[in-house]
């Protein structure tokens, strides 16, 4: 019995010996640190909520403290939201904090810029968090820059249904329907006054231009895109940038402004061109981030151009073509789930292209470049795949898939390009499709030399002057596209890809 009591004793003592009441800790007395003195929130758009950002605070002293008042200085007017020990609001008391120990502080917020607008001369929102009062106060300030925009979104009625369009039909004929809405005519031109946020799926309808101009920036929310209409067309036409700013390219890319979001893939949905839409051009324009850059099924002679174009990282492919018809000078397809360049049937002509794929968010399930004549079961001829003075490229062996169907047309030649094709396992030693002496569709081919790329993890596919890309170009089709994507004069004989090498760097 009085071994059992001991034991109890001891255990009760080491259980309350690990309690902490208040009177155990003495205020703070203006002597806390943080990880930063002033928390700079990432511009953000009106009325979207921001990342939320994270402050440490410490207690470097050999006391146990609490903190009699944590509050945001504009108390309960103040559009930060904070969140300290687990705790949602805008004002705490008596915070405890430990000796050698540190506290997290989460913030975020959601401005309107209407409203800032109407009160402040500058669009930086402005508040502080401050520990304490009087003389012992201390200070972190906050700052986002807040920017308007023009939002396009689909609409309710008075259900609060939201409005919805057809994407496609299946076989069957059973209409796949997301939420979006038709782009009216007071709607077809953006320009570059302000960025445009996009929530569902716009639709450029039957026989109408949508027209963006140099500069114009637009943003897609999650599961967001554009749908170009039979008979109608997307004309984005940027210019070369003078400065890192891009200020005359069109860029395309999900509404999260925040820097941690500048590569991660799958923030929204494509651009999707209709079998029936026509004359689509995209000259000096980015496209990143989403699940799939262009997915283009339009057919006709003129269907896509692109010239000087730059698609990155995309959860799922960075052109999916379907039966398409592609025209293609300067382009870059960068880091895909699947693969960089898909296409199934129809005829395309890529010129100077660079096409790689060094994806790292886990397993890839395709390689950078995939030719078919069938999917789903089904055929479509592929009349003429064309690649004239390009890189195919990757972290993989194998960077090409050639998928035939005997039954249907599969016509390809790859001329003068740089391939990565590591047949180390020599599986493809006697298959046709991959004979790359064979100069009716293997013409002045280079395996798997170093492109040295300057950086493929921030989508900079320069090469260097060691490449083995330079000076491998045919003339002919050089001199027809003078400039790289960067505008630079191509000298003759010229290199491959999208871009001359840069032979000033090391």
């Amino acid at each position: 019995m009085y071994r059992l009591s001991f034991v109890a004793f001891i255990i009760t003592l080491i259980f309350c010996s690990s309690c902490r009441n208040d009177f155990e800790t003495v205020p703070s007395s203006g002597n806390l640190s943080f990880s930063k003195d002033t928390v700079y929130l990432d511009t953000t758009f009106t009325n979207i909520g921001s990342a939320t950002y994270t402050l440490k605070v410490y207690n470097r002293s050999k006391k146990d403290l609490h903190i009699p008042e944590i509050k945001l200085g504009k108390g309960n007017d103040s559009q930060y939201r904070l969140m300290v020990d687990g705790k949602p609001g805008k004002t705490f008391k008596n915070v405890e904090l430990l000796a050698q120990d540190s506290l997290f502080i989460f913030v975020e917020t959601t401005i309107d810029y209407d409203q800032l607008a109407a009160t402040e001369n500058s669009f930086l929102y402005t508040d502080r968090i401050e520990f304490d009062n009087g003389s012992n106060q201390q200070k972190v300030e906050l700052v986002t820059l807040v920017k308007d925009a023009v939002f396009l979104y689909p609409s309710k009625d008075d259900q609060g249904n939201i409005e919805t369009v057809v994407l496609n039909t299946d076989e069957e004929g059973n209409e796949n329907r997301t939420q979006g809405f038709v782009l009216q005519d007071d709607q077809l031109n953006w320009n570059n006054q302000k960025p445009y946020v996009v929530y569902g799926y716009a639709v450029v309808p039957d026989s109408k231009i949508l027209n963006i101009t140099a500069g114009a920036r637009i943003h897609f929310h999650n599961n967001s895109g554009l749908l170009i209409s039979d008979n109608a067309s997307i004309q984005a036409k940027g210019a070369l940038s003078t400065t890192k700013a891009l200020e005359n390219e069109i860029i395309f890319e999900g509404d999260k402004l925040q820097s941690l979001y500048d590569f991660v893939t799958g923030q929204w949905g494509t651009i999707w061109l209709k079998p029936n839409s026509t004359n689509n051009i995209f000259e000096h324009t980015t496209i990143k981030n989403g699940t799939i850059g262009i997915r283009t099924e339009a057919q006709q002679n003129n269907a896509l151009n692109l010239k000087n174009v730059q698609i990155y990282n995309h959860s799922n492919f960075g052109i999916f073509g379907l039966n398409a018809f592609i025209n293609s000078e300067n382009t870059v397809v960068h880091n895909a789930g699947q693969s960089s360049l898909a296409l199934f049937g129809g005829s395309y002509h890529f010129k100077h292209a660079t096409i790689t794929n060094y994806w790292s968010a886990g397993n890839r399930k395709g390689r950078t470049l995939h030719l078919s004549n069938q999917l789903n079961q089904k055929t479509y001829p592929l009349q003429k795949a064309q690649f004239d003075n390009c890189i195919v490229y990757g972290n993989g062996q194998l960077e090409i898939n050639l998928d035939k169907n005997d039954s249907e047309t599969f016509s390809y030649v790859f001329s003068n390009c740089l391939i990565r094709f590591n047949d180390v396992l020599k599986e493809y030693k006697n298959n046709l499709l991959y004979d790359f002496s064979n100069p009716l569709i293997m013409n002045q081919i280079v395996l798997n030399k170093n492109p040295e790329f300057k950086d493929t993890s921030k989508n900079n596919l320069i090469i260097g002057k060691n490449s083995g890309a330079i000076g491998l170009a045919n003339e002919n089709i050089s001199i027809t596209i003078p400039n790289d994507l960067l505008g630079i004069l191509r000298t003759l004989p010229a290199d491959l890809g999208a871009y001359q090498a840069n032979l000033t760097e090391n």
